[in-house]
């Protein structure tokens, strides 16, 4: 069951005994929680029935006797143990689990890391409840996941704005989405979010940034390309030369396949990279640019300065005078 489904599950008050919350994806923990608190109880029988308690402060006698307790003027109790993570009793659960009251929804937030399907506590859980894995959004489904998420809002946003958000906030949900929230205070409902927006209201420069470098190399733009690498000299933290030899590398590498792809048209490009649409069509554009032979070339230039970066077969340049000298031979 994905993480809609089970929100629209307990807003219709159908609620298990046993929320397992775990995985590397803190945000869809969160949001789950968020709901089971919302709907679970009445505002005026939280005082009495509600407890929240953390994995360093509790052990398994505690928690059980909370789960045990049973409701004060109200259907049910709803105990939550947060940080779960850092909680040693996890198996000690166990019994719990094998036998949990009919009147406690009890949630545990496992999160930043998954739990051992193996271990007995879990089968115990998934057996009387609901055992939910939140894992992270893969980096190629990044852009697609926030263009969902702002139309689920009553927004749009453009793909390159979209493609800058993923790039420079990476794939913590919970980051993009305090950042887009924030935007969306700021501008009218209905508005298509584009980069003026993104650079105006998040910081992120719309001109001068890694994805704007790639692309200006990938289609040999002596100039742009220049013009970027100068504002990141000046400006270190908006681009440094491992971010940038990284981005290169999975360009160069997604421009290899696409010569050797029988099909090349975009949608086919954006299926066989798992790319957005957009990307496939820059990629498209770069692969008319680069053939096979300087591709590869390219690719050993990146591991020459990948390592000069990190101080072997160098000892005198800055990485601003190592990013100035690599750009130029990749385009020339």
């Amino acid at each position: 069951m994905d993480h809609n489904a089970l929100i629209k599950q307990i807003e219709a008050k159908n609620f298990e005994k046993i929320y397992f919350l775990h995985g590397e994806e803190a945000y869809y923990i969160d949001k789950i929680t968020n709901a089971i608190i919302a709907n679970a109880l009445e505002d005026h029988e939280r005082d009495f029935n509600q407890s929240i308690l953390y994995g360093k402060d509790s052990d398994a006698g505690s928690l059980i006797a909370e789960a045990k307790g049973y409701p004060m003027m109200a259907e049910r109790r709803l105990v939550i143990l947060r940080e779960a993570q850092d909680f040693k009793g996890l198996e000690d659960l166990k019994s719990y689990f094998e036998s949990p009251s009919d009147k406690t929804i009890f949630v545990i937030n496992h999160k930043y890391k998954n739990y051992d399907s193996r271990k007995k506590a879990m089968k115990a859980a998934a057996k009387n409840g609901i055992v939910f894995k939140s894992e992270k959004i893969k980096e190629y489904r990044l852009a697609s996941w926030i263009e969902s998420y702002v139309k689920s809002s009553g927004y749009g946003i453009t793909p390159k704005a979209s493609m800058l958000l993923a790039e420079f906030l990476g794939n913590d949900l919970s980051k993009i989405t305090n950042e887009l929230d924030k935007l969306q205070i700021l501008v009218e409902k209905g508005t298509i979010i584009n980069e003026i927006h993104v650079e105006e209201n998040i910081g992120i420069s719309k001109d001068y940034n890694v994805f704007e470098l790639v692309n200006a190399i990938g289609l040999r733009d002596v100039s742009k390309a220049n013009k970027i690498v100068d504002y990141f000299v000046h400006n270190p933290k908006a681009g440094s030369i491992i971010m940038v030899v990284s981005n290169l590398f999975g360009h160069y590498s997604k421009l290899m396949k696409i010569h050797f792809l029988p099909n090349k048209s975009k949608e086919n490009i954006s299926g066989e990279l798992r790319v957005h649409p957009f990307v496939a069509s820059q990629l498209l554009n770069s692969a008319k640019i680069y053939n096979p032979k300087k591709i590869a070339a390219n690719i050993s230039i990146l591991h020459e300065f990948d390592l000069k970066s990190k101080g072997i077969g160098n000892s005198s340049f800055t990485h601003g005078q190592l990013m100035k000298e690599m750009v130029f031979r990749l385009m020339h």
